[in-house]
């Protein structure tokens, strides 16, 4: 059995994961409408994935005898200034999910919550595989920078590095 406090910032670190779900959704969609398909593919990827770190803690609230709720998920923005922007914004969103988790480590730390602490270190992992993959889009979109094909070639790196992970996700299993 985890603490009630406990309890209450994994409920709310699962409505950060479902907004994370939604906001790449919306960015999905954003790119599909602006014809950036390979960058749409990744962010489908991107909203699944993380509605599935949404319901890792779902099950575990309910695994601790607790009462998981779902969460009210704000409407996310959607229109973007440009794909740059917009990766941006996704990297920003990643580190917030980082602090959120590392806040939630401690908590269980000092509540001496071993099987939260424990659970948790998965998310420790993909945190921080997640902000590395982000800061590498940011970096390969820098590097293209703003020519006239800039769109085009973005659109396709991020389609390469989205068939690459899913590639490596296929590994894994």
């Amino acid at each position: 059995m985890i603490s009630e406090k406990m309890a209450k910032a994994l409920n709310d670190q699962i409505g950060l994961e479902g907004y994370a779900s939604y906001l790449y959704l919306s960015m999905a969609s954003w790119c599909d409408k602006e014809g950036l398909g390979g960058c749409a593919e990744f962010l489908h990827r991107q909203s699944a994935e993380e509605r599935d770190h949404m319901l890792k803690i779902f099950h575990y609230l309910t695994e601790v005898d607790q009462h998981a709720l779902t969460p009210s998920i704000s409407q996310p923005p959607h229109e973007f200034e440009s794909v740059q922007a917009l990766f941006r914004q996704v990297y920003a969103h990643e580190q917030k999910v980082t602090l959120s988790i590392n806040k939630l480590v401690a908590m269980a730390t000092l509540d001496n919550d071993y099987s939260t602490i424990s659970f948790l270190q998965w998310y420790i992992e993909e945190q921080r595989e997640e902000e590395n993959l982000m800061r590498t889009i940011l970096d390969k979109i820098k590097l293209i920078g703003d020519g006239p094909l800039s769109l085009y070639y973005i659109d396709k790196e991020i389609e390469a590095i989205n068939n690459a992970e899913l590639a490596s996700e296929g590994n894994e299993e």
